[in-house]
């Protein structure tokens, strides 16, 4: 293991609704990943990796800031999971990324792909700390899509963002990755003289799912799997211009999903499931079972990490905030509490132990379970109230509710749920905590765009009427 660079690049890839069963390297039979495959083969696998969230924006939010959600206001968004297209909500200038803590460290730094942190001036990428932006502000079924949900008004076509400019709407959403990869390859190209951060957030696996025909022509699970192999690809590109440019060995290459998989759960408006996978774990997306939290997760540094390590520490995508700041000469802000932890040891085998003696998993506002390293207790799910209590170490699929035979387990839990709740609060027991910070807000908010039939739309309704 060599002496790791001052400030290496960084890539971080974040797909959306990529379950835990979804890679061949953690068990796919059906979806072909050999470019994921091999970069867990030169880098660290993680098994025990979590989203703090098992939904989009609050997972999106928790990334960037090394903070549960509920602790900078993205628990709910006005009694909403999500953030809608022209809410009026968003993460604050007064949240620091971690994009702006490697700008400020002399980063170039672009974001491209799926943002979600809300679309209204001041919350928009280049807001926080990236130098460019391209990409979607939100879902790809938050544009103008068949078979809209009654309980919600009808979307704005689907913007496509250049830095903070709608470039087009409605936009070929098969086309998408492929474009994605070449903004990648050219911010890659162009700052390959100075350190870079790119965070390339992908569209797929969200549905709908609209991909290039020869990649489901080869695929074995449908377009499910065809836009798994999509992201496959795309990685492929990306870690050959690295090796091309002779930036193999100063890049960090991460790769995660913001929350589990949809799985068996049937898509908006049909009764067909998505083809996803989170086995051995049990619920999807959405849930605080561990299929909806626990995600894939690698990371590769040729050179400096050890190769083809599988690691099943207690971990968090929180933990890449300082991680990274540590690894990349950066300087983490001093004034705020964050709840991410540095494992850069962990990442360099100099450290065996989780800095993490619980890890709390919220729906919304509500704290739903809490784990440590070998046991997860469950509170409730949605609005109901259950007794649960799984030993992770031998039962990661929670098939097996040991509660009753191990109460002085669940009063430890307990105990240490109740020290969250003082700080993040619980709404299920109508608790306020004391570290929560403001949401963003804006005054009058619009949508980014609006509904011209004069407009020359790709496609000016989605004909698909998944949603997820």
């Amino acid at each position: 293991m060599t002496v790791p660079h001052s400030q290496p690049n960084v890539v971080l890839i974040n797909c959306d609704d990529l379950g835990y069963g979804d890679l061949g390297c953690y068990g796919s039979p059906l979806n072909k990943t050999p470019a994921l495959d091999q970069l867990a083969a030169e880098g660290i696998r993680f098994t025990s990796f979590y989203m703090a969230s098992p939904v989009c924006s609050p997972s999106r939010g928790a990334l960037l800031t090394g903070c549960y959600p509920p602790r900078i206001g993205f628990g709910l968004f006005d009694g909403f999971p999500v953030l809608f297209p022209g809410q009026g909500i968003g993460l604050p200038q007064t949240e620091i990324s971690i994009a702006r803590v490697l700008s400020n460290a002399g980063y170039r730094t672009q974001m491209i792909g799926k943002w979600h942190c809300g679309d209204q001036d001041g919350f928009l990428p280049t807001n926080h700390g990236f130098d460019h932006y391209f990409g979607l502000p939100y879902s790809n079924d938050m544009g103008r899509q068949t078979n809209h949900p009654e309980v919600l008004e009808p979307n704005p076509p689907l913007p496509l963002l250049l830095d903070g400019e709608v470039i087009e709407q409605q936009p070929d959403q098969s086309s998408l990755t492929e474009r994605y990869v070449q903004e990648a390859v050219r911010f890659i190209r162009e700052s390959k003289d100075q350190p870079f951060f790119l965070y390339l957030a992908h569209m797929y696996v969200h549905v709908p799912i609209y991909v290039k025909e020869e990649y489901v022509q080869n695929s074995e699970n449908g377009v499910y799997g065809a836009a798994v192999e999509s992201i496959d690809w795309s990685t492929k590109v990306i870690m050959r211009e690295l090796a091309r440019l002779g930036l193999d060995e100063n890049t960090i290459v991460i790769f995660t999903s913001d929350n589990g998989s949809l799985a068996d759960k049937p898509i908006y408006g049909t009764d067909v499931p998505t083809g996803g996978s989170n086995l051995p774990l049990r619920g999807t997306k959405t849930t605080t079972w561990e299929g909806g939290q626990r995600v894939p997760a690698i990371v590769r540094w040729k050179g400096t990490i050890t190769e083809g390590l599988v690691n099943d520490l207690l971990l968090t995508a929180m933990d890449l905030y300082p991680t990274l700041a540590t690894l990349c000469g950066a300087t983490v802000p001093s004034d705020r509490k964050l709840d991410g932890r540095d494992i850069s040891d962990i990442w360099l085998g100099r450290s065996q132990s989780s800095p993490h003696n619980t890890f709390v998993y919220y729906a919304g506002n509500t704290l739903e379970a809490i784990r440590n390293h070998q046991w997860k207790l469950h509170f409730s799910k949605g609005r109901q109230d259950i007794n649960e209590l799984y030993d992770l170490q031998n039962d990661v699929s929670e098939s097996h509710n040991v509660y009753a035979q191990f109460p002085e387990v669940v009063a430890e839990l307990t105990a240490a749920a109740d020290v969250w709740r003082a700080e993040l609060g619980d709404a299920r027991l109508k608790m306020k905590g004391i570290g929560v910070r403001p949401v963003g807000r804006v005054e009058n908010p619009q949508p980014l765009t609006a509904y011209d039939p004069n407009y020359p739309y790709f496609m000016a309704e989605y004909d698909l009427d998944h949603r997820g």
